[in-house]
């Protein structure tokens, strides 16, 4: 039956790189073979609810571009179903594996938390009707705590403790959805966790407040058998100056502070850590030096924009870099590849919903493919590990074992003479770019 919105019926399929239909794969071929595991498992691809569905395709300078139909009407709850049936549909043509959702994406708010629940309640009960026939399932939920005006000064970070009990209310709502469906995480962004300015912040008290506020969340999951990890999302500003999650490292420390480590991990995106002044691969590495990789939301930002763009992920050889540092460590566990990403205001035609999709999951693909190349002929990993090769045997080695007290390291060095090597950068980039 071909779908009244899209106006398809077959879902996209590979077609090999010579192809040049916009709606075919080039790139992702769900069943190659890639280290050991279907392509499809590495790359674990996720469509999200909010942008392609609930984002009207306003600006901070305009309005509504897309006129998508279950935008509008008097019955909030029959555009929802409507919403939704668009929503499992275009996960059939785009044939993937995993959905993300908000919760107030996926159900109108109503008049209060107790309306907002039932309307949460009654979605996923169709959401799991229709799981029942459909390939897709749930990578992860969450719950806006960043967008009503309540949550202007924070939600968990709130200096109202109504606020606070308000927020815990409704992440129960939503981890509650989140275990109904089967959910592999349950992620939480703390878009308003932070300051506009320290005039009026207790910064002390408000951390406090939010490492009490994840204590209790990770009890309350392990009260219902929720066995997926919980995710922080870091971001460092916008819409806040300056938001406490702002970093991997930043979080990493606020995990030790509040004896999370180990229920924790990280949800990382690419727009954020550019924002944050670093690579997307360095956070995932350190993510991964501290164990706390959890998934990945994978998109880009502008290079000329200071903000968070929010575009679909087209560079394979950022996506190589990624796809480096997760096969090196067995890839995914839980987290999977969120396209936490939205088209252009300016593209209004239904499919560009799937072409944005498809060339984004080529581009991974892609990168994908270049890493297990690049991992097999030991491209980088053979002059990082002979860079450090020192450290492996004879002192460096005791060094590190603690066999050697700080008088006698120095005193060695008095016969010493070290000399610079070559870190051979250039080199290196040279043959990143012959992979990709």
């Amino acid at each position: 039956m071909t779908s009244q919105f899209f106006g398809r019926s077959e879902p996209v399929a590979y077609a090999g790189e010579q192809s040049r239909d916009p709606l075919a794969f080039r790139w992702y071929d769900k069943d190659r073979e890639i280290a050991g595991k279907r392509m499809e498992d590495h790359c674990r691809f996720a469509v999200c609810y909010w942008h392609s569905f609930t984002w009207p395709g306003g600006d901070p300078f305009g309005g509504e571009t897309f006129n998508r139909p279950w935008m509008h009407g008097d019955d909030p709850m029959a555009l929802t179903k409507q919403k939704a049936d668009v929503a499992f549909e275009m996960f059939r043509l785009l044939d993937v594996p995993f959905f993300t959702f908000h919760d107030v994406d996926v159900a109108p708010e109503g008049s209060s938390l107790r309306e907002f629940n039932d309307n949460l309640k009654a979605i996923t009960d169709i959401f799991a009707q229709k799981m029942e026939s459909a390939k897709v399932r749930l990578l992860w939920g969450t719950a806006n705590l960043f967008s009503n005006r309540r949550f202007m000064a924070g939600a968990a970070t709130n200096p109202d403790p109504d606020v606070f009990a308000f927020s815990c209310g409704q992440v129960k709502a939503a981890l509650d959805a989140t275990h109904r469906l089967g959910g592999a995480n349950y992620v939480c962004w703390g878009g308003r966790e932070g300051y506009e300015t320290l005039l009026n912040t207790d910064m002390k008290r408000e951390l406090d407040q939010m490492g009490r506020f994840y204590s209790m969340l990770v009890d309350y999951k392990h009260k219902i058998g929720f066995e997926g990890p919980i995710l922080i999302e870091p971001k460092p500003k916008e819409p806040t100056k300056h938001q406490y999650d702002f970093d991997a490292a930043a979080v990493f420390a606020f995990l030790q502070k509040y004896d999370l480590l180990g229920e924790v991990k990280l949800n990382i995106e690419q727009n954020h850590a550019i924002l944050a002044g670093h690579s997307f691969d360095h956070e995932i590495r350190y993510a991964y030096a501290n164990d706390l990789f959890g998934s990945i939301d994978v998109n880009r930002g502008d290079d000329l924009l200071g903000w968070d763009t929010d575009q679909f992920a087209m560079n394979p050889s950022e996506m190589a870099l990624m796809f480096h540092e997760m096969l090196q460590h067995g890839g995914f566990s839980t987290g999977g590849l969120n396209f936490d990403a939205k088209i252009r205001r300016q593209s209004i035609a239904p499919d560009d919903l799937l072409i944005a999709h498809v060339a984004s999951m080529d581009a991974c693909s892609r990168g994908l493919l270049a890493a297990d190349r690049m991992l097999k002929d030991g491209a980088l990993t053979e002059p990082l590990q002979n860079r450090y090769a020192g450290w492996d045997a004879g002192e460096g080695k005791a060094i590190l074992a603690g066999e050697r007290s700080f008088e006698e390291v120095a005193s060695r060095a008095l016969d010493l003479d070290p000399q610079p090597v070559s870190g051979r950068q250039e080199m290196l980039e040279g043959i990143l770019n012959r992979y990709v």
